[in-house]
């Protein structure tokens, strides 16, 4: 039964990826960014109603600002392939992905008021400016980031197949010796699967919160640049960070898809459970999905530029 559940990932997983190469999803895209201006409309109410000092303001301002933090999420962008991809490429638990996946999006938010304070507070730049230096700087350095990150999975995965391979070999080896010699083979044949997890490190986690975090969301500066010019940056910052939450709870859901589809994958192999041919699936995967992060991140480079 759990085994046909992890399976089930995997048609769950491939089913989405046949939709997003078809351009199925593109079709939901026009209403994605019809529902954010909406929404934007509706913040810079809550707003005005928040500088106004209206009954309830500050509650409606951080529904609105969580909703959009949702809506943002659930179109094009980058954290979510970083996540997704990190998911698929390095067998590491939910939880402390999750928990990753949280940190990228608070960090995300912190990013936006960090730009906005220097920029407005310090240089006196106006929204657009903010907004360019957001899409023209931010953006392609965030995305040439995550094809870095993604070509560094794909090395890895290559260097630790090669390692894996040297081992076996060696193996062979010293277990030929070892029955020429009339020994008994006592060493293990092989990774088990717990070797094989816990791979993330925190300069992993490091590396995906600030590829995220590099491209601070629109309707952040929008609602920062806003407070701060009425005089209640306070609001700005708390509904930011609501937006941030709003954002993980898209991105911790992509996690948990992969994941799923992940150990989907693993279950559906043959031979699933034997150590050695176990780790070999698992370079390989990681391997390729690096590989298909730093296709994808370089396609999105190229038409940005």
């Amino acid at each position: 039964m759990r085994r046909a559940v992890l399976i089930l990932g995997v048609v769950v997983a491939l089913a989405a990826t046949v939709l997003w190469m078809t351009g199925a999803f593109a079709q939901v895209q026009p209403w994605l960014l019809d529902q954010q201006r909406e929404v934007q409309n509706r913040l810079a109410g809550a707003v005005r109603a928040m500088r106004g000092g209206q009954p309830g303001a500050w509650a409606a301002l951080m529904a609105v600002c969580f909703g959009y933090g949702v809506l943002h999420a659930a179109g094009p962008g980058h954290g979510k392939l970083l996540i997704g991809g990190y998911a698929v490429a390095q067998r590491v638990r939910l939880l402390p992905l999750a928990g990753i996946a949280l940190l990228a999006s608070l960090a995300q938010a912190a990013v936006a008021v960090a730009l906005v304070g220097a920029g407005v507070l310090a240089l006196g730049w106006t929204r657009a400016q903010m907004e360019e230096i957001t899409v023209q700087v931010m953006a392609p350095v965030g995305t040439a980031a995550i094809a870095l990150v993604g070509l560094w999975l794909m090395l890895r995965g290559i260097r630790a197949m090669r390692a894996e391979n040297r081992k076996l070999h060696d193996h062979h080896h010293d277990h030929h010796h070892d029955h020429a010699s009339g020994e008994t083979c006592n060493h293990a044949h092989g990774p088990t699967l717990n070797d094989m997890e816990g791979l993330t490190s925190w300069r992993d986690a490091a590396i995906l919160i600030a590829g995220i975090a590099l491209r601070p969301c629109s309707g952040a500066l929008l609602l920062l640049i806003l407070c701060f010019g009425l005089g209640i940056g306070a609001a700005g910052v708390a509904g930011t960070v609501a937006m941030g939450l709003g954002t993980a709870c898209v991105t911790v859901a992509v996690a948990a898809l992969a994941v799923w589809a992940r150990e989907g994958t693993f279950a559906s192999l043959p031979g699933a459970g034997v150590g050695s041919r176990m780790a070999a699936a698992i370079l390989m995967v990681q391997a390729l999905a690096g590989a298909g992060i730093a296709v994808v991140a370089l396609m999105l480079l190229s038409q940005n530029l």
